[in-house]
């Protein structure tokens, strides 16, 4: 039986007394490394290694230690001779600190091996045991100071300048080459042999691999006259050795440690933020190639781009500060150029990008909230730069992939839908959402416009634009990040590209591919969206009607997206496209029609006929939905209203108006030459450069002039065309005139200053005028009252009203517009006497009875739009005279005038109810005052003999009662009378259910006051509410009573359980 080997304890006593300070000192290690101070720490390593020898020959305890270590020694000799060599303490005191840990080492491996390790379990409930060759706390501390002195000895001294430096005081000079070799293979040896034990190997690696591996870099690969006394088989072994703790180790640490160990490049300035901390030391040249190709093989292995990413980023949190944001962007701009390099040993450049650009693209996923933003800015600035260094290799092997979910359903695509059966999915939902993410990060974030980019963004921009509409029409994170991508390619890409990329969205053209026919967006279950094969539609009517709601989906998503590109004027520009495109279809239309008609057409013609046909209707409703969507706001400057007049110049010329369209086209017409009139008038401030663009107007207008068949057309282009041309001098009456028409203005009253072309001015098709913003004079408000709009109403066919004046024929002249038979005209009138009396004008005023009058004989009016401008004056004229107005419309409430029928007679009396409503809200707590009349009328007209009399009445009784309050009095014995006996009594279920209602407004109104205000009656009005439940057949009043009766349940518990408020009460003693 082999005699047991030392305890733990026993090998940690010996490092703690080979390691023990002079005089007992608390400094920890003070005395295992050389230092300025010489002597005194020599004498320090000698003492300490005497006294252990003296143990390990004389104490029986310490035999089993001696064995062991005498063991150790003979497996290496050099350092058995190296620790019995006196004439050089500190190499003597690294080989027995070695010797030592090997020691510890075969011990930890002996107790991990031992049955009775193995056997231990875990007590009932309790948790496992820690394995025998565990290192507690305390003992951890002594290895890892035992480590620190067996590298600071063993190793620093041998290593030459720049192999191995680290940042601080000055290292101790190296040691003659001859021994130093030697020496250094021997601690390096060693110190690897303990690397592979667990507990051993994790703090030697943590703390001291960067030493390590420089050791392993000199002796397998350095300069042979660093390797004096190392044999080749040794050297290869060091080789070894080294790739097998860098395959081992955390990559990212590797490469970290590798990057230290390469040093600074030569030359390198500073980082911003990084001026005070100490300098990496300048390495030798073959360390630095070493190393280049070590890092270069930890980038080719799996996950290597990752590993590098980590190895450099790590540390960096991306900082708030400006410095330390320079700094994150230098890191990513250095890693991004290290990836885009291809590597010396690697075999071809498309090899290279083959293996990498899969795992650059692989940053982009990263869902570690803390480093997601920089592997992304890494991936980014990366993929851009291999777009630019080697645009062929970076399309085949980064943007085809990152755009591969996008392309594989795009109708370019070659798939075999034969194969697939219907409702198979070809994009996932998780799929289809990384795609469009990564697109959004590379692409808008990225914010390179290089062609090739947008190229490759244009080849998926329909997919992405079908999928906008999609989510547009169903809830769905994508909605954003697909309208960014769509915007910012609008703004990047060329005017004339983004105009044609927005018809081929529309459908008028085919340069962006689209969503193959055979898929079809369906919503996920995650708020994303997946990609589907469609099934075949048999019906044909369901076909045709799903294609036209898809088109139809399609522009209202288009000219939403155009919404947010009025201010680049990409919309004006692309409005005036369509305008252009529907003078083609003007044009054409006679010739298509001709060929349609034509007997004897091939298949190819007639089917191109159609494709033709199919276009105008797009071309037709897509100015539609742009002209009442977008059209007052799509101008942004005087060249783009050139262009829109002259595309509608172009459409007369070539098509003048005739047939049944001729009206809207010749307003559409003299809309634009009115708009030009107005230009010209002074509605905008012209420069020169201004009339240099609107001298492209002038042949047209000369071709205008010759050839529309109306002759007032023709005088009004050739005196636009005059005007151009002396750049406003010549102003004629018929400019006056049309720009009155535009402006909104009465004939004659001209243009008076420059005001801005206001934006409620007729537009194409009934729409509104484009304004714009540029050359225009921005201290002008836009001047339009609000009866120059009304007398402007569609359908008024009587002269214009006069604007809303304070002299007496204005007014005069509303009084008798109030009677026009025609209701805009009377609508209009009625409105501009209301907003006198809001202005409180002094004539007005005075002619109150009057304008009394004229409102109450207009409330009997049948046309909604009158009437409900006569309530309107007649709540504003009582809220200024409540005393004189409120009886005169009481007595009309409770007898109508003579003469009228008994319906109209209800009609006007509910109407007149509605004023009196208008009136108390107006009056607030001063309705008060007219209480008792106010309850009197309602009461009386709860026992009207028609029933939606009654039912008026309840509802404006229960609104007053609500805004008395506490101010009901002893009405309310009336009301719960009056209320009780309807509920009860009346035959017509409407009637019943306002009665209710009556109850359900008081309790909700007084809320926790109807405890006090409603205390006589409140049992009344419950007994009432339960006898409703219980026996009222009609089901509305039934709920209104339970509606009542939980009202009145929250009120008493608000009462009765009052809410406990938590406070704290400080009171001062006197």
């Amino acid at each position: 039986m082999a005699e047991p080997g030392p305890g733990l304890e026993r090998v940690l006593e010996a490092l703690e007394l080979l390691l023990r300070p002079p005089g007992g000192s608390a400094e920890r290690g003070g005395g295992a490394v050389p230092g300025p101070e010489g002597a005194p720490r020599l004498e320090t390593l000698r003492s300490n290694a005497s006294a252990l020898e003296e143990r390990l020959r004389r104490e029986p305890r310490w035999e089993a230690l001696r064995g062991l270590r005498r063991a150790v020694l003979a497996r290496a000799p050099a350092l058995a001779a190296g620790a019995a060599d006196e004439a050089d303490p500190c190499w003597a005191a690294a080989c027995a600190l070695l010797a030592l840990l090997l020691c510890l080492k075969e011990r930890l491996a002996a107790l991990a091996a031992a049955p009775s390790a193995r056997g231990a379990g875990a007590g009932p409930g309790g948790a496992p045991p820690p394995s025998a060759d565990t290192l507690s706390v305390a003992q951890g501390r002594a290895v890892g100071r035992a480590l620190r002195a067996a590298v600071g000895l063993g190793l620093v001294p041998y290593l030459p300048p720049g192999v191995g430096q680290l940042p601080g005081p000055p290292a101790p000079p190296p040691v003659p080459r001859a021994t130093g070799g030697a020496r250094l293979h021997a601690a390096t040896a060693a110190l690897t042999e303990l690397a592979q034990h667990p507990a051993l190997g994790a703090p030697l690696l943590a703390r001291h691999l960067g030493l390590l591996l420089a050791s392993l870099c000199l002796l397998g690969h350095g300069p042979p006259a660093y390797s004096e006394g190392v044999s080749e088989a040794e050297r290869a072994r060091c080789r070894e050795t080294l790739q097998h703790i860098l395959d081992r180790i955390y990559q990212p640490l590797a490469v970290r440690e590798l990057l230290i160990l390469q040093g600074r490049p030569k030359q390198s300035p500073p980082s911003p933020g990084e001026e005070t901390k100490p300098a990496l030391v300048r390495a030798p040249a073959w360390l630095r190639r070493l190393c280049g190709q070590l890092l270069s093989e930890r980038l080719m292995r799996p996950s290597g781009v990752q590993a590098v990413v980590r190895g450099i980023m790590e540390g960096t949190d991306g900082g708030a500060g400006a410095e330390a944001a320079a700094v994150d962007w230098r890191k990513c701009n250095a890693v991004a150029k290290i990836l885009a390099s291809c590597p010396q040993q690697c075999r071809s450049l498309q090899e290279y990008y083959r293996l990498v650009c899969p795992q650059v693209l692989g940053l982009l996923h990263i869902q570690d909230k803390l480093t997601a933003r920089q592997f992304q800015r890494v991936a980014t600035t990366t993929l851009l730069t291999m777009v630019k260094e080697h645009p062929q290799l970076a399309e085949k092997y980064l943007l085809q992939p990152l755009l591969a979910p996008l392309l594989r359903c795009s109708e370019t695509a070659e798939l075999v839908m034969e194969d697939l059966s219907a409702g198979a999915v070809l994009v996932t939902e998780a799929e289809l959402g990384s795609c469009v993410e990564d697109v959004l990060k590379v692409y808008v974030v990225g914010n390179d416009s290089s062609s090739l980019l947008l190229g490759s963004l244009q080849s998926v921009l329909g997919v992405v634009f079908s999928l906008y509409s999609f989510a547009k029409q169903n809830v769905s994170y994508l909605r954003s990040p697909c309208q960014e991508i769509l915007l910012w390619f609008l703004e990047k890409s060329e005017r004339e590209v983004s105009l044609a990329v927005l018809e081929g969205f529309a459908g008028l053209n085919s340069i962006v591919p689209t969503l193959h026919p055979r898929c079809r967006f369906c919503a996920g279950s995650e708020g994303g969206a997946t990609i589907a094969v469609e099934e075949t539609i048999s019906d044909e009517d369901d076909a045709l009607y799903q294609k036209i709601s898809l088109e139809q989906c399609h522009i209202e998503s288009l000219v939403e997206l155009l919404s947010h590109c009025q201010k680049s004027g990409l919309a004006g520009d692309f409005f005036i496209r369509c305008l252009q495109a529907l003078t083609h279809v003007a044009v054409e239309d006679e010739v298509a029609s001709n060929l349609a008609a034509a007997p004897g057409g091939s298949l190819l013609e007639l089917e191109q006929y159609h494709a033709g046909q199919r276009r105008k209707l797009l071309v037709l409703q897509l100015v539609a939905t742009l002209c009442e969507s977008i059209s007052d706001t799509v101008f942004t400057d005087v060249a783009q209203v050139q262009e829109f007049v002259a595309a509608t110049l172009q459409r007369a010329c070539a098509s003048p108006a005739r047939g049944p369209g001729a009206a809207v086209e010749a307003q559409t017409l003299s809309m634009a030459m009115g708009l030009v009139a107005a230009m010209l008038g002074g509605a905008v401030q012209l420069q020169s450069s201004d009339f240099t663009v609107l001298k492209r107007l002038v042949p047209l207008l000369e071709e205008l002039s010759r050839t529309y068949p109306e002759p007032v057309t023709q005088e009004l282009a050739s005196d636009l065309r005059i005007a151009i041309c002396t750049h406003g001098a010549f102003s004629p009456g018929t400019l006056g005139a049309a720009a009155d028409g535009v402006l909104g203005k009465k004939p004659g009253t001209g243009v008076q200053r420059p005001t801005g072309i206001p934006s409620g001015a007729s537009s194409l098709g009934g729409g509104r005028a484009p304004s714009w913003h540029s050359h225009s004079n921005s201290s002008a408000p836009m001047e339009r009252s609000e009866e120059q709009t009304l007398s402007h109403e569609p359908g008024t066919t009587g002269p214009a009203l006069a604007p809303c004046t304070d002299s007496p024929a204005g007014l005069q002249e509303l009084l008798v517009s109030a009677y026009d038979p025609q209701p805009p005209s009377r609508a209009a009138a009625l409105r501009c006497l209301t907003s006198l009396i809001t202005q409180r004008d002094p004539e007005a005023l005075r002619l109150q009875e009057k304008l009394l009058q004229v409102f109450l004989e207009n409330v009997q009016h049948e046309d909604a739009f009158v009437y409900l401008s006569a309530i309107q004056g007649i709540a504003l004229l009582s809220s200024e005279y409540p005393e004189w107005i409120l009886p005169i419309l009481l007595a009309e409430y409770r007898c109508p005038a003579r003469g009228t029928e008994d319906a109209a007679a209800t009609i006007t009396r509910m109407k007149l109810g509605e004023v009196l409503m208008r009136v108390t809200q107006a009056l607030g707590d001063m309705v008060f005052k007219h209480r008792e009349p106010l309850v009197q009328a309602f009461l009386q007209g709860a026992r009207d003999p028609d029933s939606a009399l009654r039912a008026s009445s309840l509802s404006n009784l229960g609104e007053l009662c609500q805004h008395l309050g506490f101010q009901l009095g002893s009405i309310v014995q009336e009301v719960t009378s009056c209320v009780t006996a309807i509920a009860k009594t009346d035959p017509e279920a409407e009637v019943r259910r306002a009665a209710v209602h009556v109850v359900v407004v008081l309790l909700r109104g007084l809320s926790e006051k109807a405890t006090e205000v409603l205390r006589d009656v409140l049992r009344d009005l419950y007994r009432l509410l339960k006898y409703v439940v219980v026996a009222e057949p009609d089901g509305a009043t039934k709920l209104h009573a339970q509606l009542a009766l939980e009202e009145l349940d929250a009120v008493m518990r608000r009462v009765l359980f009052p809410p406990q408020t938590l406070e704290k009460k400080i009171v001062v003693l006197p």
